[in-house]
């Protein structure tokens, strides 16, 4: 266990040596940068932009560059923002705990929703319960987020003659502007998170229902709370242990519409607006941060195969 523990725990920092240098190249290829927005019409003068240039270290070669940063970042310091003059840290790790909370709270709403109704919709199979469960989810998987947003936004304003509030609350300054805040986001988020893992439980549920095991439990007339509890639902727990990592990276790679859409000072706000001020230390930390948060998510979800099947443990 510890030996495989190693073994992913270094592909963990490989991938996340490859996904920082791709993106650190890849950020530098988009035209334009830092120096271009802050010269604006004074773009032609050569001292000036060489004078930037070399303040932000820019006149050195990519490699540099980048191992410049990646020792600063194993050091702790993520450097200060181009534009605000902040602690790169401070910034991304506010921004962090916003949408932290958003991915978390969808996460919740989407498990809390999908799993029963694709859980009844796989033992149903083929009955209006089923059928039911399938319309949602074709209807709330067709959406795109923004426009769910929308149209809950709207749907808020004129038929509730409620609006979110215009100035974000964290749950530290006021419990319930900040519930009211990300209410219609976590809403948007899970409706197509929620359908999502309803068809994945419900394919899982139906497998397992065809399995021998369950047609014996059933024959021998075994209570329903031993069929369901004990037989079903832990032999469909591993795969949906699984597909939460997936929906929790899927989650905070959302965040960024219903953000911006909501005015909300998340990560994925925060790595837009750097990108359109080409303040590469705010987007390089963030970007950090998303891959790392991804790398973590695959790791627990490894850690919880153990703690659920003992055959994983034992491998």
């Amino acid at each position: 266990m510890l030996g495989a523990l190693a073994g992913r725990l270094g592909a963990a920092a490989a991938t996340a040596v490859l996904s920082t240098a791709a993106v650190f190249l890849l950020i530098r290829a988009v035209p334009g940068d830092v120096v271009g927005e802050m010269l604006g019409q004074s773009a032609g003068d050569q001292a000036a932009e060489a004078a930037l240039r070399a303040f932000f270290g820019l006149d050195r070669p990519l490699w540099q560059q980048y191992l410049g940063w990646a020792g600063d970042v194993l050091r702790g310091d993520l450097g200060d923002s181009w534009r605000q003059g902040l602690p790169v840290a401070g910034i991304v790790g506010e921004a962090f705990l916003v949408t932290l909370q958003i991915g978390l709270v969808t996460l919740a709403v989407a498990l809390l929703v999908g799993v029963p109704l694709g859980v009844v919709a796989g033992v149903r199979q083929g009955r209006w319960p089923d059928l039911v469960v399938e319309a949602f989810s074709l209807l709330a998987l067709s959406a795109p987020v923004f426009w769910t947003g929308m149209v809950l936004l709207i749907a808020a304003g004129a038929w509730l003659g409620w609006s979110p509030p215009l100035i974000y609350a964290g749950p530290g300054e006021n419990l319930s502007d900040n519930l009211e805040s990300i209410a219609l986001p976590v809403l948007a988020l899970a409706l197509l998170q929620a359908a999502a893992y309803a068809q994945f439980a419900r394919q899982q549920t139906a497998m397992v229902m065809r399995q021998d095991f369950i047609r014996a439990a059933i024959a021998r007339g075994l209570p329903a709370r031993l069929v369901y509890g004990r037989h079903l639902l832990r032999n469909v727990a591993i795969p949906l242990v699984t597909f939460a990592g997936v929906i929790l990276v899927q989650i905070l790679g959302g965040v960024v519409v219903v953000e911006t859409l909501f005015a909300i000072p998340g990560l994925g706000r925060t790595l837009l607006a750097a990108i359109q001020a080409r303040d590469y230390p705010v987007l390089q930390g963030a970007l950090l941060v998303a891959v790392l948060i991804a790398l973590l998510v695959n790791l627990l979800v490894d850690l919880l195969y153990a703690a659920i099947d003992p055959r994983v443990r034992g491998a």
